[in-house]
């Protein structure tokens, strides 16, 4: 009986090897075109400097104030949370699939009591039967790969969810910084047009104005005092929402002003196929293919036979043996070959080479996709930084002008309307200088995810670049 059992396990062992290599691992085949990032983003490419994407958060967001925050949404945000528990969820079913190679052992003891002409009968087993199923044709290896390629896509979604979560408070908080720049603009305006309102009432005591001008005037400091009110709200309004995405209770929010917030002065796209590698929706779509190729493997594998070895250990006292019963044992092998399953195995192998089509074009999507947010990033940059050039030479300029219209005024050379245009265009002017710093800020940040950002500590460049990014 050993010698059988000995000669039963060293063929499961031999069918098991067999079965791993019946179908290779997965091989991506696809490419990527070399113009799919742009003309923009080919002529920034800088050699001997780091990818934007490679550089760590920590690093390309330097506002202590903003790591903060940054660093309480990681550890407490829910999706964050949420993702990490996907992980644990795949982890489990990869150690499932691992130790689907072992054989199961179930214990289950039997015993029945007849009686038969005053004749009482009494039988047991007492015993453990074993299964061992025989991969033959890699049904149980593709499978055990797919789910190591589902854990690998639950990281990357992890991965993509932290990315999300850093854009959303950066974004969040450079929009504060525009805000707050721009209330401080507006106080500092309402103080002027107060003076000038408190200048208007001197002259028409004196009978140099009308009180038509005065209530112009008045008007208007009004108006700013709105515009004050409705900026006001919409920081309150923002600060909520990262204290929601931080998962706290409702409170200020502290932060530098705007033209302190540090960013990187020296930074390189990298070339095309890095550009992409940080990127977790483009590797998750990597992945997808990958999954799809070994469902294919698991839909042609059911078209073969299951072969399983049976085996049983224990005590029986059945067939004529007296109490209390001798050892049993048995081994036997079960061959299961589909002859007609209705037309279901052809289904769903024609189904998961679909899958897999659908997961090919979802990757070239991807890719596409890619490429452009980094163009458009890339665009908004280049435009943000002409604009602030342009900007700062028109605040300049209108600030001289207004400063000399309020002498004029003071002369009895210029009227009040002329020093209330001037008031206003310098105001509309310093607003849109804020309103660009802050799209700079964006643009930046907007590039830095686009290229995958160094969300985390751990980064991709010592992993293989999948095929799909090889030009």
């Amino acid at each position: 009986m050993k010698r059988i059992a000995r000669q039963l396990v060293i063929g499961a062992v031999l069918l098991n090897l067999t079965g791993c290599g019946l179908y290779s691992k997965y091989e991506s085949q696809s490419r990527v075109a070399s113009d799919v990032y742009g003309v923009n983003a080919l002529s920034m490419q800088s050699q001997g400097m780091a990818s934007i994407g490679e550089i760590g958060w920590r690093d390309f967001f330097k506002d202590p104030f903003l790591q903060a925050l940054i660093d309480t949404a990681l550890v407490h945000n829910t999706d964050i949370k949420t993702a990490r528990i996907r992980i644990l969820q795949a982890e489990s079913t990869l150690q499932a699939a691992r130790l689907a190679y072992l054989p199961s052992v179930t214990f289950a003891p039997q015993g029945s009591i007849s009686s038969f002409d005053g004749n009482v009968t009494k039988a047991y087993n007492i015993g453990a039967t074993l299964q061992l199923p025989i991969d033959v044709f890699g049904n149980i290896t593709s499978a055990k790969r797919r789910t190591q390629v589902l854990k690998a896509i639950a990281e990357e979604q992890e991965h993509l969810v932290k990315m999300q979560i850093v854009a959303n408070v950066a974004q969040a908080y450079s929009k504060l910084q525009l805000l707050d720049s721009q209330l401080q603009i507006m106080r500092r305006t309402l103080d002027i047009w107060h003076q000038s309102l408190d200048m208007q009432r001197a002259m028409m005591d004196n009978g140099r104005a009308y009180s038509t001008s005065v209530n112009q005037m008045e008007a208007s400091c009004l108006g700013v005092e709105t515009q004050i009110i409705d900026i006001e709200n919409s920081i309150n309004s923002i600060e909520d929402a990262i204290n929601l995405l931080l998962c706290r209770a409702p409170q200020s929010v502290s932060r530098k002003a705007q033209n302190t917030y540090p960013l990187p002065e020296q930074w390189g796209t990298g070339v095309p196929a890095l550009m992409l590698i940080n990127r977790p929706d483009v590797r998750i779509a990597e992945r997808g293919i990958e999954a799809a190729h070994y469902s294919i493997a698991s839909a042609r594998a059911a078209f073969y036979p299951n072969l399983t070895l049976n085996g049983t250990l224990g005590w029986s006292n059945a067939d004529g043996v007296v109490n209390p019963g001798k050892l049993l044992a048995s081994a036997a092998a079960s061959l299961i070959q589909p002859l007609f399953a209705q037309g279901k195995l052809k289904a769903n192998l024609k189904n998961a080479k679909l899958d897999k089509e659908a997961a090919i074009n979802q990757m070239e999507y991807t890719i596409l996709k890619a490429g452009n947010e980094v163009n458009r990033a890339l665009e908004d940059c280049q435009n943000a930084q002409r604009k602030t050039k342009v900007i700062s030479r028109q605040v300049a300029a209108l600030q001289k002008a207004c400063d000399g219209t309020r002498e004029l005024m003071r002369n009895g050379k210029a009227t009040y309307i002329e020093v209330l245009t001037a008031q206003e265009a310098l105001l509309n002017a310093q607003l849109s200088q804020a309103a660009i710093t802050h799209d700079s800020t964006q643009s930046l940040i907007a590039l830095y995810v686009a290229l995958g950002g160094g969300v985390t500590e751990k980064t991709y460049t010592n992993l293989p670049i999948p095929h799909s990014l090889i030009c």
